[in-house]
């Protein structure tokens, strides 16, 4: 494939999301910027979510996850499933009934300032972290499939991708995002479906084939219910993990409650979240029927698996095995699956730290203009710092190590929101920063040692749960007496 052509696609794709953020971010205030000015369609969001939620890391890593855990990955999902629910009766309507523009104000009122702040924090690390690796992933490929022609150092690549996320984010913020986050979803599907078609036409069987052969080399394996202290792959962990991984990472997550705050009421809000979560079992089940067809695509073609399963589909779609049309393709799916959730964890990014971290007061609405639009610069900035350092210890599967750092990162918001909705305690609220902290440490001590200690017990995914129940543990050790601040 030519450099030429995967650079016209480029610049087109880019100057097509500079055009829309034009339209929107016209005149767009700071509630714009910040919740949509609570205007945006229920049904735009609820698509536009299904590209920030599954992102590049969703588009190579869920199908090279198909050679080690084949389709065992759906038994996340229906946790994730159960995860919606608790989001769309508990959390959507305590956020709204409280008027929120940032979700972490609600520790404020509940417990106090430091508690505010250390749940701003965890956030602001997690998302970090977690767009870091995201956009990694997307900049590695961009790197091989273009850069490296080019002369472009890695570094560069990144500095590119990084400024025109700024630029068509910077003005209109959410309300940008809505529209940009859509169209960005549809472009990951249809590159999703016309790779499978063209890679299962490559195979020449007819789906009653292809099926004996996922079930002949164990791809199609869903569901583990045996050996539930040694597999991380068991049903149970699995379906735990999905389940609190979604109430901490979509529930308890800036980024995502943000789309669902700028719903023009609650009542849309349930329906976007319940119309999303339903479209994931049949998406996923599409990455993983992808993953499935590229192992098999390979061992067909005699095709030498990478070392690193997160670059089975980018060699396959980039080093000449496929059509230069597919690759491009290729290119295009992923570009807009990392970006749509790369542009809204800046701009969720930037809400946290302005309205959380530095607070907005009494300030007009110049002053709070310019004071996010400095922060969103040196976001930037940093998310690039993240990603080089990313490059440099990066080993492993991008989401394991996505859902690995949120069990440590997100578990104390966990904890923090558990113990306020559910218990009618007050905490000695300085003490707030110390338990969040500590509950991490603790709980990499006990994942440590957990086979010696707990009988050969590995945890998976489900360490989430442990993080947020010893902050809950440490929060009541805290507990001061009298009533909760804020009524329940």
């Amino acid at each position: 494939m030519s450099s030429f052509w995967i650079v016209m696609v480029l610049v087109s794709y880019f100057g097509l999301l500079l055009l829309i953020s034009g339209i929107t971010g016209r005149r767009a205030d700071n509630l714009g910027f910040f919740l949509g000015n609570r205007a945006s369609p229920w049904y735009v969001v609820a698509f536009g979510m299904i590209g920030a939620s599954l992102s590049g890391v969703t588009f190579i890593s869920v199908p090279g996850w198909v050679g080690s855990s084949h389709f065992a990955y759906l038994q996340m999902v229906l946790g994730y499933m159960a995860g919606y629910q608790v989001i769309v009766h508990f959390l959507l309507p305590l956020y709204y009934r409280l008027g929120l523009t940032s979700i972490y104000s609600y520790l404020e009122s509940r417990f106090g300032f430091w508690s505010h702040k250390s749940g701003a924090f965890y956030f602001i690390l997690s998302r970090t972290i977690g767009s870091a690796a995201r956009l990694f992933i997307a900049s590695a490929v961009l790197q091989m499939a273009l850069y490296y022609s080019l002369g472009i150092p890695f570094w560069a690549g990144v500095l590119i991708t990084i400024v025109l996320i700024w630029l068509y984010t910077y003005r209109g913020g959410i309300k940008t995002i809505i529209w940009t986050d859509t169209l960005q979803t549809l472009f990951m599907l249809l590159a999703l479906v016309l790779t499978i078609g063209f890679v299962w036409s490559e195979t020449g069987l007819d789906f009653g084939g292809l099926v004996e052969q996922f079930r002949e080399r164990g791809y199609s394996r869903i569901f583990h219910f045996e050996h539930f202290k040694s597999d991380r792959l068991h049903f149970i962990k699995y379906f735990l993990g999905g389940m609190f991984i979604t109430i901490t990472m979509t529930g308890l997550d800036q980024d995502m409650m943000q789309k669902n705050l700028s719903c023009r009421s609650l009542k849309d809000a349930q329906k976007n979240m319940n119309w999303f979560s339903l479209s994931l079992i049949p998406v996923n089940l599409l990455f993983l029927f992808l993953g499935a067809l590229l192992y098999l695509f390979a061992s067909m073609k005699g095709i030498a698996l990478p070392v690193a399963s997160d670059d089975l589909f980018p060699m396959i779609a980039t080093q000449g095995f496929m059509p230069g049309f597919i690759t491009l393709i290729f290119i295009i799916g992923l570009t807009a699956a990392a970006f749509s959730s790369a542009d809204s964890a800046m701009t969720a990014l930037t809400t946290a730290i302005t309205v959380d971290m530095l607070g907005v007061g009494r300030r007009s609405e110049d002053e709070i203009k310019r004071m996010r639009i400095k922060v969103h610069l040196v976001l930037a900035v940093v998310m690039l710092g993240v990603i080089l350092l990313f490059k440099s210890l990066n080993n492993r599967s991008i989401i394991d190590t996505i859902f690995t750092i949120a069990g440590y990162t997100y578990g104390p918001l966990l904890g923090l929101y558990a113990f306020g909705m559910f218990s009618r305690r007050l905490v000695n609220d300085r003490w707030v920063p110390l338990v969040v902290l500590l509950s991490p440490v603790l709980t990499f001590g006990l994942q440590a040692l957990s086979p010696r200690i707990l009988g050969g017990y590995v945890f998976g995914f489900e360490l989430l749960l442990i993080n947020g129940l010893l902050t809950v543990l440490m929060l009541w050790l805290i507990k001061k007496p009298g009533g909760t601040r804020l009524s329940q």
